[in-house]
């Protein structure tokens, strides 16, 4: 077991500024009141809701007012697929969405297709884009919303949004993008984007988990999912969790003076591993999008193996990565996002994601290359699938 550590699972969770924690210590002890109180133990909390809920707002180019706070990415996403069909249903009971979209856009879809939704899945090319043109021959008289994510969670690929809100606008068809991965290494605009709705969760960019937020659009009809008081404007009852949410207003201050100058450096190093890898190591595949790509993830296959077993053996070594997505990869089975894209079922079972962060050095990805051909020599050495294909 090495002594050594590289965190490079930052898809997973990162670790917060200092900045950020620090922001959020007097909201635990000397600010610990209910921001719906209206005496002074009240007024501090409530003050520093609404500062986070600016900053949010600004990282995003958004109105404060259509900034409404979740404890996940999850929630945000559920909040909005299950939120505008309710509201909407009257209308019509279609969705459109894509293949490759994370469990909480997908799972809340097949809820609602049990109460009577129909859900119309968009197929994606080999590089994980889908083409605006599916979502126009896609929609119908009965379409509610469409829900395409902004950038994928495993292999980055980013989409075409700005294109399919032209189309959606056009129609008058509901627009939720789930942005998660993209907001904070990427500068997002939702002004830009056109979307009406956009998840964003601060566990992603050096932010507390249990800090989210679902941007929605002035004017959009969205029912509320958690009932019984007023907070958030009435649409999402419970109290607020005060100090992770100053957190997450904190993060995405900082975060939006850095976003350029990260994105420029991860590239770089995102780069010098794929490159390492794909050299050093035979069968090797990159996922994702060429140019239309994050550039902090890095989904690689190493084909004649599975996944889990490197992931075990890097740990070993001290490198901390993930194999799939967080929510699927305590499942062996292929990743949907890869099999949606057309790679091999045995391919993906070998499927690596390396997702880098603010803290990830040269030296660290130098590491990771040093290390990782022999771990997949001792693994294929095991494998008689390779062993056959290599005789």
């Amino acid at each position: 077991m090495s002594s050594r550590t590289v965190y490079l699972d930052h898809a997973a969770a990162t670790r917060p500024y200092p900045e950020v924690i620090e922001a959020m210590k007097p909201y635990f002890l000397e600010h610990f009141g209910n921001p719906m109180s209206f005496h002074k133990y009240g007024g501090a909390p409530r003050a520093a809701l609404e500062e986070a809920r600016s900053a949010v707002a600004d990282l995003i180019h958004a109105k404060a007012e259509e900034i409404f706070f979740t404890a996940s990415g999850t929630e945000s996403n559920n909040f909005a697929v299950k939120g505008v069909a309710l509201a909407l249903q009257k209308k019509g009971k279609h969705i459109i969405t894509s293949a490759i979209e994370h469990y909480g856009v997908h799972h809340s879809c097949k809820m609602l297709e049990r109460v009577g939704f129909e859900t119309t899945y968009l197929p994606v090319d080999e590089f994980g884009r889908v083409d605006p043109e599916e979502v126009k021959k896609a929609l119908r008289d009965d379409t509610i919303l469409v829900s395409v994510m902004l950038a994928n969670h495993e292999v980055g690929t980013i989409q075409p949004i700005r294109e399919i809100a032209e189309i959606t606008r056009e129609r008058k068809v509901t627009l939720h993008t789930d942005a998660r991965m993209a907001v904070g290494h990427i500068p997002v605009d939702v002004e830009e984007l056109g979307v009406d709705l956009l998840t964003l969760s601060g566990q992603h960019f050096y932010a507390p988990k249990g800090a989210a937020a679902l941007y929605i659009r002035k004017g959009v009809r969205i029912q509320p999912l958690i009932h019984c008081g007023v907070q958030e404007q009435g649409r999402r009852a419970g109290t607020e969790n005060v100090p992770a949410i100053v957190g997450l207003g904190r993060a995405a201050a900082i975060i939006r003076e850095k976003v350029a100058g990260e994105q420029k450096r991860l590239v770089v190093l995102r780069d010098r591993l794929e490159q390492g890898l794909t050299s050093m190591i035979d069968a090797v595949k990159v996922n994702g999008h060429p140019e239309h790509r994050l550039p902090h993830l890095s989904n690689i296959c190493v084909n004649y193996m599975e996944g889990e077993g490197m992931i075990m053996m890097m740990v070993a070594r001290g490198i901390m990565a993930a194999s799939g997505s967080a929510c699927s990869s305590k499942a062996l089975k292929a990743s949907h996002v890869l099999t949606a894209m057309g790679v091999d079922h045995a391919m993906a079972q070998g499927s690596i994601l390396f997702s880098l962060g603010r803290e990830t050095t040269e030296e660290e990805i130098d590491y990771v290359l040093a290390e990782m051909p022999p771990i997949v020599e001792r693994l294929r050495m095991m494998s008689p699938i390779y062993q056959q294909q290599k005789g």
